[in-house]
């Protein structure tokens, strides 16, 4: 007796047509339409996870230079001036302060002018 394949690819079907939901035109009723969109659709995720990763980094970097160069600063001599400090602040905290605790953030580019000019 032959065994036909009706529940499983059923299954397999409606798992496909779930994660498309929401695209446009055959992408989401078509199977093999898609089984395409959503491969890619994950292959994209996967890489923009690490992606993610060094935008977070360039935005963070932009918002410690924009606080710094109100300070009289620019963002490299900032950073040197809080090294020599012996500050060990990673940029995420420094751009949370830079965006939402400015008052903290001068503290800290005050202490960053004395030691790149020492």
């Amino acid at each position: 007796m032959r065994i036909k394949t009706g529940f499983t690819r059923r299954r397999r079907h409606k798992k496909i047509h779930k994660a498309a939901r929401g695209y446009f035109g055959q992408k989401h009723s078509t199977f093999k339409k898609a089984n395409e969109a959503v491969l890619r659709s994950l292959q994209y995720s996967y890489a923009h996870r690490r992606l993610k990763k060094h935008d977070m980094r360039k935005l963070w970097i932009i918002r410690i230079n924009a606080a710094a160069r109100e300070e009289g600063l620019n963002y490299s001599t900032f950073m040197a001036g809080l090294r020599k400090a012996n500050v060990n602040l990673n940029r995420k905290v420094l751009a949370d302060l830079a965006v939402g605790n400015t008052q903290a953030f001068s503290e800290l580019a005050k202490l960053a002018k004395t030691h790149v000019d020492s």
